[in-house]
């Protein structure tokens, strides 16, 4: 790998993680944040994912990443923790694996886990995209949620085979990975952050989609099967595309990058970059209603907005399902506020 040549990045002094955190992905973040002790409860039920366990399997199996190896991704790593401001700079290790992925674990000591198969098809500046991504999942805590994920889904396959109980799991659990998969969202605004290359950051998501052969691919066909796949078809292509993505951690890479775009197009990245952003010494600060308001705010315009004919054929059928379309912005965050009720309790008793 040649690293590219340097250039200066604008950094983000006191960045708060809801600068670039999803509205929904943000919205259950605040509510979490606000429960002290949250995460202690967490780590004492389920050993947090055996994080201890975990990393010394990758100290014992995978390349650490310092000044002596993979210096180029050394480098990248502290850019990134420059630009976005952490106070601690997470582990990295590079794992032997011909599968192109990259991953966060730990909510204590967080580490970034990239393999040899990614490093192969992206350039130095795409590797930078990937690593700010990862720094932004471990800045915004996303290991508190995704633990929650983790016991819910094992609890569905225990108690799945009680009807009431079992629906009204999945219901939660459908809500949690909705959750998931607009923490990717946020995820790849903080890739774009830390590089401050939009095509560089669509680039990664064209790799990610249709390999290395980058030069028989074209960003605009690229982003107009975006358009084409939330516009085509009839009712049954809208049922399942939400089959589709029911239970994936990820949404599609041509969504993705049409998302990435969209927030770009929006003005909200040109805000940040002219250093228009929350602080972190403000967080506390943060109130979980408002974030709610946003999120129903964002649901809602994609809701008005949308070329699936699932929801046109909704949307048409009269402004009774306004509200509803409401409810759905908030019903991300009723999980995080139901985890909060309950642990509330859990405390007082």
């Amino acid at each position: 790998m040649t690293a590219a040549p340097d250039r200066t990045r604008i950094e983000f002094p006191d960045i708060s993680s809801r600068a670039w955190e999803h509205p929904s992905d943000r919205a259950a973040l605040v509510t979490l944040r606000s429960l002290k002790g949250f995460d202690t409860v967490l780590r004492t039920l389920s050993g947090l994912l055996r994080e201890r366990q975990h990393r010394l399997m990758y100290l014992a199996t995978a390349v650490r990443v310092d000044d002596k190896q993979f210096k180029d991704l050394n480098d990248l790593r502290s850019d990134c923790v420059s630009i976005l401001g952490a106070d601690q700079t997470p582990e990295l290790f590079v794992m032997q694996s011909p599968v192109v992925n990259a991953f966060t674990i730990g909510m204590d000591r967080p580490f970034i886990v990239v393999t040899t198969g990614l490093l192969d098809i992206m350039t130095y500046e795409e590797q930078r995209f990937i690593v700010g991504h990862e720094l932004g999942h471990a800045l915004s805590g996303h290991a508190v949620y995704r633990t929650v994920l983790m016991h819910l889904m094992r609890l569905a396959g225990t108690i799945g085979w009680i009807p009431v109980g079992g629906w009204a799991l999945r219901a939660i659990i459908a809500g949690l990975m909705e959750w998931q998969r607009k923490s990717e969202l946020s995820g790849d605004r903080a890739g774009l952050l830390c590089g401050q290359d939009v095509h560089t950051a669509i680039r990664v998501q064209l790799k990610l989609a249709g390999g290395a052969r980058i030069s028989e691919i074209d960003v605009d066909a690229f982003l107009a099967q975006a358009a084409e796949y939330e516009s085509s078809g009839d009712l049954r292509d809208g049922v399942l595309k939400l089959l589709n993505i029911e239970l994936l951690s990820h949404p599609f890479s041509v969504l993705r990058a049409a998302e990435l775009k969209k927030w770009v197009d929006s003005g909200e990245y040109a805000a940040v970059l002219r250093g228009e952003y929350p602080l972190k010494s403000q967080d506390h600060r943060a109130k979980a209603s408002e974030e709610f308001k946003n999120a129903a705010r964002t649901y809602k315009q994609n809701f008005d907005e949308s070329e699936d004919p699932l929801i046109k054929t909704i949307r048409d059928l009269g402004g009774g399902f306004t509200g509803a379309v409401d409810a759905v912005g908030n019903g991300i965050g009723d999980v995080a506020s139901d985890i909060k009720e309950r642990f509330d309790h859990w405390r007082k008793s």
